[in-house]
């Protein structure tokens, strides 16, 4: 038998707590609509995306497809417009621009910011391309913390933004594809996931270049997507929160990572319960929310983190975190409101449940 064949069915007797909807109802900071990551969803029937939500709960949706272009911008408000209570769409950067802009891209960057804020962009998604491919007018690696782009970041001050950051992927992505690498399987199915160095920056310059950048501009709200990019060492993530208030991450797509270490992240979680961001990354699908729920608020073991028969990220099961209720409120909304919305608000609905 081929290895990749090789998926044995635990033989543990666990307890299955089935979780349909969420303690608190819930804004996701983290997920998409469009045809690459959210299944299409801005193609289909707003009707129908709204009834997905509704099964799951989820009462704001933040959609950060708007950041692939401001064409794409536009039509993601378009389509949800009638229901802009429900979504906030976040807008981006054309890195490409910058070889036509020279040493004027930044400002260039930040008068359309301005622009995409008049279409109705609620924030700012910063993909990994920057710190990747992003290259300047030079052809020279742009690096995350390249004080040229200041402008960017101070425009998300003005706009009243948060800025949802994404310069890293795992860890094993960087590493070489040996018989050592846990996401081997992986990396083989998606070759261009993998970020050798050289070519590319090594994984800590860019993550130390993303603590260069939170710590240059204090008044930036950043939200580091994934777990601050670095789900698998939280230490490093939970430094990084002490020492920059204006620093939160979100959980989206991080369940496998996460679930592996359930006694340090459920210590992260009530340490940092302020900084937290539910966040899904998977789409509107109810049977991917009820694994998040059921990781956040269940102490099930070994259970499979996919929605998916076969775990999607490597050959492990996670175990639930059984998170106390004040700290599921501040994860499933709270936070969000806070830093996204920029309000609190407390409502009968909420003290429902």
């Amino acid at each position: 038998m081929e290895l990749e064949a090789f998926y044995p069915h635990p033989a543990l007797v666990t307890k299955t707590t089935p979780v349909e909807k969420p303690r608190f109802p819930a804004i996701d900071a983290h997920n998409h609509l469009g045809d690459e990551f959210g299944g299409g969803w801005i193609h289909r029937p707003l009707a129908v995306l709204l009834d997905m939500l509704d099964a799951s709960d989820i009462r704001l949706y933040v959609d950060l497809d708007g950041g692939w272009s401001e064409a794409a911008l536009q039509e993601h408000l378009e389509h949800l417009g009638p229901a802009s209570d429900r979504f906030h769409v976040f807008g981006g950067v054309d890195w490409s621009q910058w070889t036509e802009k020279g040493d004027k891209f930044a400002e260039w960057v930040a008068s359309r910011l301005r622009v995409q804020k008049g279409y109705g962009a609620a924030g700012l998604k910063v993909w990994k391309n920057f710190g990747l491919h992003v290259h300047d007018h030079r052809g020279e690696l742009v690096k995350i913390d390249d004080p040229r782009l200041d402008p960017i970041w101070e425009t998300a001050v003005e706009l009243n933004w948060p800025v949802v950051i994404h310069v890293a992927d795992p860890v094993a992505f960087f590493d070489p594809l040996d018989e050592n690498n846990e996401r081997w399987e992986e990396l083989h199915a998606h070759p261009d996931w993998q970020f050798p160095s050289p070519p590319f920056p090594a994984f800590m310059t860019i993550l130390n270049g993303l603590t260069s950048l939170v710590t240059r501009h204090p008044r930036t709200t950043f939200i580091g997507a994934h777990v601050g990019c670095y789900a698998e060492n939280l230490a490093w993530v939970g430094d990084l929160l002490e020492h920059c208030p204006n620093f939160y991450v979100d959980i989206a797509a991080c369940i496998g990572e996460l679930g592996r270490q359930p006694h340090t992240v459920r210590k992260f979680f009530l340490k940092y319960a302020d900084r937290i961001l539910f966040g899904s990354d998977f789409g509107p699908y109810p049977e991917a929310y009820r694994v998040m729920y059921r990781f956040l608020e269940t102490d099930d073991e070994y259970f499979n983190y996919s929605p998916a028969p076969i775990p999607m990220q490597g050959r492990w099961h996670v175990h639930g975190l059984y998170l106390p209720d004040e700290v599921l409120e501040k994860v499933y909304f709270r936070n969000a409101e806070r830093v996204i919305l920029n309000h609190t608000t407390t409502t009968d609905e909420n003290d429902e449940h």
